[in-house]
């Protein structure tokens, strides 16, 4: 009977380990070989520009009112002021706009996105660690957004979100 072994790793971190058919050898002053990593991949982000002019948040005229009911729910939720409550509203619902844009370019080693809520709304683009990690400030260019800036992070930490895929129990 064979039994084959299976090593389960879990941490936060993810664990690289070099293909050494894709490694570059050199030699070191000592004559002992030395190995680098391959280059990673880097997201071209002149390519995902909208080509847009930021816009001036404060004179910014929002598709929510600001004492609408919407607006004060993600206020309260988020536990942050109205107008910082209106300009995450707005950005979440256009962010699909930059997310996309981005994947064009990640196509296969993307592995998740979020948003972050808080006093600067981000989308964080977790890849595979292939990927250099980079930001960008993207301006939306959507006219429900146009103008508006959505800071965007490359992160190759290979990390998935928290969501449950179909027919899967929460432990």
């Amino acid at each position: 009977m064979a039994t084959a072994g299976w090593a389960l790793v879990g941490c936060d971190q993810p664990t690289e380990v070099a293909d050494p058919a894709t490694e570059q050898a050199a030699v070191s002053n000592d004559g002992t070989a030395r190995t680098s990593a391959p280059a990673a991949y880097t997201i071209d982000w002149s390519s995902v520009a909208s080509g847009e002019k930021p816009a001036d948040r404060s004179t910014y005229e929002y598709p929510f009112a600001i004492d609408s009911q919407n607006v004060l729910d993600y206020a309260e939720y988020f536990d942050m002021d109205a107008a910082t409550a209106q300009h995450n509203l707005t950005i979440s619902m256009a962010g699909n706009e930059a997310l996309s844009k981005a994947l064009d370019q990640l196509s296969e080693t993307y592995v998740s996105h979020e948003l972050t809520d808080g006093n600067e709304m981000t989308l964080v683009i977790h890849t595979t660690p292939d990927v250099a990690a980079s930001t960008y400030d993207y301006v939306l260019s959507d006219d429900f957004a146009k103008g508006l800036v959505l800071p965007i992070v490359i992160q190759p930490d290979g990390k998935k979100g928290e969501v449950k895929a179909h027919g899967e129990m929460a432990e």
